[in-house]
């Protein structure tokens, strides 16, 4: 007998982007490794991969996590 196989009921209205098959999912249908969400909309969740490089962009070009080179 496996252990924690019940899956995550979803919630109507929470929209999830897969990862694995590349589209939209009202509540969880896959598994949490491969997708993004919870998102308010279907538009929201359709846009998961483009809002996540234009954050890693921010983060990448974010100062306060650049390493400076040091000296000695």
């Amino acid at each position: 007998m496996a252990l924690f196989k019940r899956r995550t009921a979803g919630k109507p209205g929470e929209y999830y982007y897969c990862l694995k098959h590349g589209t939209v999912e009202e509540g969880p249908e896959c598994r949490a490794a491969d997708r993004f969400g919870p998102y308010g909309t279907r538009e929201e969740a359709a846009h998961a991969m483009e809002t996540a490089r234009e954050r890693n962009e921010e983060w990448r070009e974010d100062p306060r996590w650049k390493d400076e080179p040091r000296e000695g």
